[in-house]
């Protein structure tokens, strides 16, 4: 056959019309499976099984097309009817073609628009989950403990597997005892997919327990159960509905995973009992709590001991009796009786759960807080964090671990992770705000600080300092002044305020209100350990130009310097701010000499800059202007070391400004936009 006789055939034959037709037809069916497989939860391979069987099928079609023809008879074979030539019969190829297409194109966007309204897909994994607190239907109201320790071993159990995403306790509890719960709302604050409900209802020896798990995005039912069953088998229930829920998910889960569900805290359900009242104390998210955090750690430390002493082989229990001792000994004067039970209750851990993730995390805790070791702290972290990949406390302990060794890039990703699984609890958005600020990402950090002010009205004054802080060091002055003026009378006696205050007010050259700003320091507790009221007034004088009213507050200064150097003999910074008096005094080598014994005291990685940046104020005081400009540079190319607003506008540095050299390092941290997405919550 001749191949223009062919192709002429193929057309007669309407080989062309069936290859559009089924084209059009194809698309739509991948497209119905693309959108109504997620709805209806059925198996994620569905979707590409109907594209594998299309592009099969299309072969298929060609030879049938070949072989058989549509008429007003019925499907005949080719060659054994007579042609009747009929436009109608061509076009109704075309139609059909036409008609698949619009539909599948329809599909399409009805498809991504809708998934798209519901949530924003891109943000939310699927397999995310958020186990809420379990109603407690017991007679007991005071039994609530219990239930919330069903729900939280539960939570527990699925934060353990590595392919879900789990939101942490903290940020669950606050939806505590809320008369009515909006899923699909819950599920957009805490990015989610799907929601945990429950109840516990505890009677004598009996335990009934329900489980719902529903999809946060259309309420839809997915899987639920009950159990009724003897208190003893409570772990067991624990297990089986994290089991259930993973299965339901679908995700993968390693053989160490199911042993780690599995695993029964402990033999003995008062010590137990104790271990959940003891968490309770510890954990409590409840402003309004009467006891304050000593008290609570006083009383949970009793409740630990009687759980260890009724069952000695409780590994959790000594975990966090470890937690409540080191917590007791940074709060009460560094008492070293409480590190030592810290470490005895640690010991007693690691000889009965050396591998667990727990464990990994109380030893991270001691190497931290009681030995401020951070190379083994963050080795600990490493293993726990494979073990509790779910962990926002893990996440959070890493990034301030890693912003004292400097690894800044990994501190930002730990920390946007935590506020990720975590994000109803204010502590990472601080941790975050502030994170952002040290690497000078500030678009990014007032960012966090908005959404923070949004998501936590009774604490906006926390994150409108955040966010003052982060213009300051931008060199926004207009929003730095925002923020101090927005702060309530009730919030102005922070450290944390003076300082934004102070420093808005002097890179303003409004030096009344820095005035100002010092008088309020009267307020605050402890506010000589800071530094003495007379360097701050001194350095207002320095900067209107009146050098007698300024020497006058340095000598001043200066006698608060030495009382500082002797309560803290071993602290760097209050050497470094007498070398700062002393260099503004005129006094080089007494400068110098303390400049350089200040960072040779100092260890600590993240003070250490702090004092490199008194090291160029010296400099600069004493017109040494090389070094100071050597070590601003320097500066300049590492996180909290100087930034733009200070240099921009601050009189400390008037006696650089016009220099080449200094003006070349301030157009070098000129702030940037914001170039990705900060930690949403």
């Amino acid at each position: 056959m001749k191949t223009d006789n062919f192709f002429a055939e193929l057309r007669r034959r309407n080989v062309y019309n069936v290859a559009v037709a089924y084209g059009g037809v194809g698309w739509l069916v991948v497209q119905i499976a693309a959108t109504t497989v997620p709805l209806l939860h059925l198996p994620d391979w569905i979707p590409s099984a109907v594209v594998v069987m299309t592009i099969i099928g299309f072969p298929v079609a060609m030879i049938l097309a070949w072989a058989f023809d549509l008429t007003s008879e019925g499907v005949r074979r080719e060659n054994t009817y007579t042609v009747s030539p009929q436009r109608s019969h061509n076009r109704a190829w075309i139609y059909v073609a036409l008609l698949a297409g619009v539909l599948a194109a329809a599909l399409f966007f009805l498809g991504r628009y809708t998934a798209r309204s519901t949530m924003d897909a891109a943000d939310v994994p699927l397999k995310s989950i958020a186990v809420l607190p379990f109603e407690n239907l017991s007679e007991d109201k005071a039994n609530s403990f219990f239930a919330d320790g069903v729900q939280d071993e539960i939570l527990t159990d699925l934060s353990k597997v590595a392919d879900l995403k789990v939101i942490s306790r903290t940020s669950v509890m606050q939806y505590k005892n809320v008369v009515t719960r909006n899923l699909r709302e819950i599920g957009q604050q805490l990015r989610v997919a799907h929601v945990l409900v429950g109840s516990v209802q505890r009677t004598s020896n009996r335990i009934r327990v329900t489980a719902q798990l529903l999809d946060a995005r259309t309420d839809a039912h997915i899987w639920a159960e009950h159990y009724d069953r003897d208190l003893a088998d409570v772990f067991a229930i624990q297990s089986e509905i994290a089991q259930h829920i993973a299965d339901q998910l679908r995700a993968k889960i390693s053989a160490g995973e199911k042993t780690a569900i599995a695993k029964k805290p402990t033999q003995d359900l008062e010590a137990y009992d104790l271990y959940l009242q003891a968490k309770e104390l510890v954990h409590n998210v409840d402003p309004q709590a009467d006891a304050s955090s000593d008290e609570r750690s006083t009383q949970a430390g009793a409740l630990l001991e009687k759980a260890v002493a009724r069952d000695p082989a409780f590994s959790l229990a000594y975990c966090l009796l470890a937690e409540v001792n080191l917590a007791r000994y940074w709060t009460d004067e560094r008492q070293a009786i409480y590190r030592a039970r810290a470490e005895t209750a640690l010991q007693k851990a690691i000889q009965l759960a050396p591998e667990a993730g727990e464990t990994h995390l109380a030893q991270a805790h001691f190497y931290y807080y009681g030995n401020r070791d951070y190379d083994h702290a963050l080795e600990e972290l490493e293993m726990a964090a494979r073990l509790l990949p779910n962990s926002s406390e893990v996440l959070i302990l890493s990034g301030l671990i890693e912003r004292r060794l400097g690894r800044w890039t990994d501190a930002v990703r730990h920390i946007a992770k935590a506020v990720e699984l975590n994000p109803r609890e204010m502590g990472p958005r601080v941790t975050a705000c502030s994170t952002y600020v040290m690497v000078r990402r500030y678009a990014e950090a007032i960012q966090v600080a908005d959404r923070a002010i949004a998501d936590f009205p009774a604490a906006a004054s926390t994150f409108q300092l955040r966010k003052g802080e982060a213009a300051l060091q931008a060199g926004d002055l207009k929003t730095a002044r925002a923020s101090v003026n927005a702060m309530p009378a009730d919030k102005r006696k922070t450290p944390e305020l003076f300082l934004l205050w102070y420093g808005t007010a002097m890179c303003e050259r409004n030096y009344e209100d820095a005035r100002n700003a010092i008088a309020s320091r009267v307020h605050l507790a402890n506010r000589e350990d800071l530094a003495p009221d007379p360097l701050f007034e001194g350095e207002v004088a320095r900067a209107e130009g009146n050098p007698e009213k300024a020497r006058a507050a340095f000598l001043d200064a200066r006698k608060g310097c030495e009382t500082l150097i002797a309560n803290h003999p071993r602290d760097g910074l209050y050497l470094s701010q007498a070398a700062i008096v002393d260099a503004a005094l005129g006094r080089q080598e007494e400068a110098l000499r303390e400049i350089q014994k200040a960072l040779d005291l100092e260890k600590d990685p993240l003070q250490r800059v702090v004092i490199l940046l008194h090291e160029a104020m010296v400099y600069s005081r004493l017109g040494d202007r090389e070094h100071a400009f050597r070590q601003l540079e320097e500066l300049s190319k590492i996180p909290l070391g100087i930034d733009y607003g200070s240099l921009r506008f601050d009189p400390e540095w008037d006696a650089l400004r016009g220099d080449p050299g200094f003006e070349t390092i301030v157009a070098s941290l000129l702030p940037q936009p914001a170039n990705s997405s900060p930690a949403r919550r």
